[in-house]
């Protein structure tokens, strides 16, 4: 999500209401902006909607393998992906032109950042038409196109679904704020006049429209939509079928833990969200190897059982990877023991495009590849879905001379210049090391950081115990620890030695006489004595993959 400072026209029909918006961002006094003209005249405005509106479920098998969704994801920005027509943005035909780059890393699925209709025309998230792409990035056709090209790969493509808000350019918004007997009205959350008591991130959440204030925690350019109204669950369900009737394969979900509010205290994380998310996994369990994923930083284990969303992005486990592998005990015994306890469905990650998540991995790590490679070893291998962000794959720091969220959205580092991104003009300046972290430059070459990405990607691809296997054994000792994985007869052996020397380790619970292959890196076998025990020493900040051999 994003919080920016705008100032733009509510147009509708022959006339024009000029508002001031205040950003929800940090400072801030509060102020409540006021329209310049009361547009209450009977019922107010009736413009067309065109994505509201009944869609019917359609569609047969998915082409997609099983198990698509347990690989890993790559979450992408379709602005700064690949530019195709040289205006300096990305593009769809862009992202198309570089899906074998990625089926070549051993990605499996393609988390796209919003690209339906929206006011900001950049980030996305304030959508102004949830059943049309933006200009900017294409048409329905390069979407259809880009679905084609994937599911060919194996791969499967999600959409970013903006849940909790819409655009105050919204038609279904520009209504409602019309007049207050509008029969739009409660799509939106509105007060008469605004309530005492709310600070919601250290802001007042509420806007005048000239007719009431209406509830926008995020931005006032972002009114929330009221889902204590069952017209929004139906206007949304229909915009998801609408999607999934077209081949995506799923949706990633912003802001699940914003969607009900029931006063100035319980404004986050509030039961009812989790009956609205539950509804939404049945409408995606009815299609065919569909997937789901949601963000909900506050609470992301409650919104990964499976009455809620069933997956949910690990806010709660990233800090103590990054942790970790600067050689935390601490941190390192808490990730240890993060999936004994977890939901299975947790989405793993160490970065993404939020600056309230970090900066870039690069950047987290002040540019350390030792660590850097222990972080991705991490979340690669351990339970969960990981997802990704583009250009953490070969080490993308932020943009130069960029700050908050835009210093995380920068073109896509393909050569050590910009040109490798677009023949225009690029819409924002480049990652801080485009000249040295590049894919040109480490592609194919042994021992880059996308080479080691690529290698414990298919590891996972090739080890199915790694890919969605249960989680076993688990031990931390200082700055060691191990578990194993089993899916069916495979069984796996994880260890790490996130410390600056090697180490000795003696390892139990391996089985009597048992003897373990080596899959990373490669070593002699080892066999456990009759006591299903066997000592070895760990290279320094090293990760090592063992196989049980039957």
């Amino acid at each position: 999500m994003t919080k920016t400072l705008r100032a733009f026209s509510l147009k509708g029909l022959g006339f024009v209401v000029l508002v001031v918006l205040l950003a929800a961002c940090g400072g801030g006094g509060g102020v409540v902006p006021s329209a310049s003209v009361n547009l209450e005249s009977g019922t107010g405005r009736n413009l067309a909607v065109p994505d509201l509106g009944a869609v019917q479920a359609q569609g047969g098998a998915s082409s997609l393998p099983d198990g698509w969704m347990n690989g890993a994801f790559m979450q992408i920005y379709v602005r700064g992906y690949k530019d195709s027509d040289g205006d300096g943005k990305g593009d769809l035909k862009g992202l198309i032109s570089q899906l074998d780059y990625l089926q070549d890393l051993g990605v499996q699925g393609l988390w796209l950042m919003p690209v339906t209709q929206s006011e900001d025309h950049d980030h996305g998230y304030a959508v102004t038409h949830y059943r049309s792409i933006d200009t900017d990035y294409g048409s329905l056709a390069d979407m259809s196109q880009l679905l084609t090209q994937a599911h060919q790969r194996g791969m499967g493509v999600i959409l970013d679904h903006v849940i909790n808000h819409a655009s105050s350019q919204h038609p279904l918004f520009l209504n409602a704020a019309s007049a207050k007997r509008n029969p739009q009205r409660p799509y939106f959350v509105w007060q008469d006049t605004a309530p005492s008591g709310w600070r919601v991130w250290g802001q007042n959440p509420w806007y005048s429209s000239g007719n009431g204030v209406y509830y926008a925690p995020f931005w006032s350019g972002m009114p929330d939509f009221n889902w204590k109204n069952e017209q929004v669950t139906t206007f949304h369900h229909d915009n998801l079928r609408f999607w999934l009737n077209l081949g995506v394969d799923g949706f990633r979900f912003d802001a699940v833990g914003n969607l009900v509010e029931n006063g100035p205290t319980a404004w986050e994380s509030q039961p009812e969200n989790h009956r609205i998310m539950g509804q939404v996994q049945a409408l995606l369990n009815s299609y065919d190897k569909r997937f789901m994923v949601c963000e909900a930083p506050a609470a992301p284990q409650a919104f990964a059982a499976t009455a809620s969303c069933g997956r949910a992005f690990a806010f709660d486990l990233k800090d103590h990877i990054l942790r970790a592998v600067r050689g935390d005990s601490a941190a390192i015994a808490s990730l240890n023991q993060y999936f004994l306890t977890a939901p299975p469905g947790m989405a793993t990650f160490l970065a993404n495009h939020d600056s309230f998540a970090g900066e870039r991995v690069w950047n987290q790590l002040s540019g350390n590849l030792a660590q850097y490679k222990l972080a991705a070893a991490s979340y690669l291998l351990l339970p969960g879905t990981p997802f990704i962000y583009y250009g953490e794959e070969i080490g993308m720091a932020n943009g130069s001379g960029l700050s908050g969220d835009w210093a995380l959205r920068t073109p896509m580092s393909w050569t050590g210049q910009v040109s490798g991104f677009t023949s225009g003009v690029p819409f924002r300046a480049a990652s801080a090391n485009i000249a040295v972290n590049h894919v040109q430059a480490q592609h194919g070459v042994e021992g880059s950081l996308h080479s080691f990405y690529k290698t414990l990607i298919g590891l996972r691809q090739r080890l199915p115990s790694l890919a969605r296997g249960d989680y076993s054994a688990a031990w931390a000792q200082g700055t060691l620890m191990g578990f194993q994985r089993h899916w069916g007869s495979e069984r796996t052996l994880v260890l790490y030695n996130y410390g600056l020397m090697a180490q000795p380790v003696t390892l139990n619970s391996l089985g009597a006489a048992t003897r373990w292959v080596a899959e990373y890196p490669s070593a002699p076998e080892m066999v456990a004595g009759l006591d299903g025990t066997a000592t070895l020493s760990l290279p320094p900040q090293s990760v090592t993959v063992y196989r049980l051999h039957h």
